[in-house]
C-alpha cells in the first residue's frame, strides 16, 4: 500500500491525537448506529501492510499502545490506532445493546473504510481481542494475520458479579473478587465514565472468540496473568502460535520488549 487515504473521515480538534503540521486532531469514523469512532493514522506513507491496533477493557489507544512503546516498534509500517466506544475520545452510549461484539466488530470496520484500508494485521488485546473476533466473523477477508494478547478462552466479564461491578461503580463498596476489584479501579482512577464501563461490561458479557477465518494467529499470555487462563490449549485447539512472557503479569507485559519482538517477527 503506497498511502493511507482517509475517506469520509470526521475530524475534531482534542487534546492528545495525531500530531499533524504542529496541530493534535483526530478523525472519526461513524459507525452504523451514528457513534463516532475516534482513530488515528499513523504512517500513512510507509510501505506494507497496516496494523490495527485495538486495546482493552478501560483503557484507550494512547495508554494500551502509544505510551508503552508499539508504535515506535511497529515504525516501520503504516499504523491505525483508535478508541473503542465508550472509552478514551469516542462517543460513550449507556445501552448495553450499544456494546454487543458484533456492534463494536462493526467500528473496526468502519474505521477501516474511513481510513481507506482494504487488508490490515490485527494487535488486540484482553477485551479487544474479543471485539478483534467480531471483525473476523463480519469481514475475514479484512484480516491477514491477528494477534491476541491477554486474553484465553474464559471471558472475564461473565464471570463478575454484576451487581458488585454496578455498585462500585456507582461508588459505593469495592467488589469481592480480586481481578474485578482491580480492573474497576483502575477505570474509576482513570476517569473513565461510570455508566459506560458499566454497558460496555453488560454488553460485552460472554462475547465469543472464534478463530479468524484463515489468518495465521499469534496469542501472547504473560506468564503471571490469570486472565489468558486455558490460552495455550486455545492455541493447540486452533493450530496457532503461542508465547508466553516470563515474569509478566495483565498490565506490565505490554511493555515487555519479548512482546513487541514477537509481534514484529510474526508480523513480518
Amino acid at each position: 500500500m503506497e498511502r493511507l487515504r482517509p475517506r469520509g473521515a470526521r475530524s475534531r480538534r482534542r487534546r492528545r491525537g495525531r500530531l499533524l503540521r504542529g496541530r493534535r486532531v483526530s478523525l472519526y469514523a461513524e459507525a452504523r448506529d451514528g457513534a463516532l469512532i475516534s482513530y488515528d493514522v499513523h504512517g500513512g506513507g510507509r510501505p506494507g501492510v497496516p496494523v490495527l491496533f485495538v486495546h482493552g477493557f478501560a483503557a484507550d489507544a494512547a495508554v494500551t499502545w502509544e505510551q508503552t512503546g508499539w508504535l515506535r516498534a511497529l515504525g516501520d509500517r503504516p499504523l491505525v490506532t483508535m478508541d473503542l466506544r465508550g472509552h478514551g475520545a469516542s462517543d460513550k452510549p449507556t445501552d448495553a445493546d450499544a456494546y454487543a461484539p458484533i456492534v463494536q466488530g462493526a467500528d473496526l470496520l468502519a474505521v477501516l473504510d474511513s481510513a481507506g484500508v482494504d487488508e490490515v494485521d490485527v494487535v488486540a488485546y484482553s477485551m479487544g481481542t474479543r471485539v478483534a473476533s467480531a471483525l473476523g466473523e463480519i469481514a475475514p477477508e479484512r484480516i491477514r494475520r491477528v494477534v491476541l494478547g491477554g486474553t484465553g478462552p474464559i471471558e472475564r466479564f461473565a464471570t463478575w458479579d454484576i451487581a458488585e461491578v454496578e455498585r462500585m461503580l456507582h461508588g459505593g463498596d469495592p467488589a469481592e473478587d480480586r481481578i474485578t476489584r482491580a480492573v474497576l479501579r483502575r477505570a474509576l482512577e482513570a476517569g473513565n465514565d461510570p455508566e459506560a464501563m458499566l454497558a460496555c461490561v453488560r454488553g460485552m458479557t460472554g462475547a465469543p472468540l472464534i478463530a479468524p477465518g484463515d489468518a495465521p494467529v499469534l496469542f501472547v499470555a504473560g506468564e503471571l496473568d490469570d486472565v489468558t487462563e486455558g490460552a495455550r490449549q486455545l492455541a493447540e485447539d486452533w493450530s496457532a502460535h503461542y508465547v508466553s512472557i516470563p515474569g509478566r503479569d495483565h498490565i506490565n507485559v505490554l511493555t515487555a520488549r519479548a512482546y513487541k519482538d514477537t509481534v514484529v517477527d510474526f508480523l513480518a
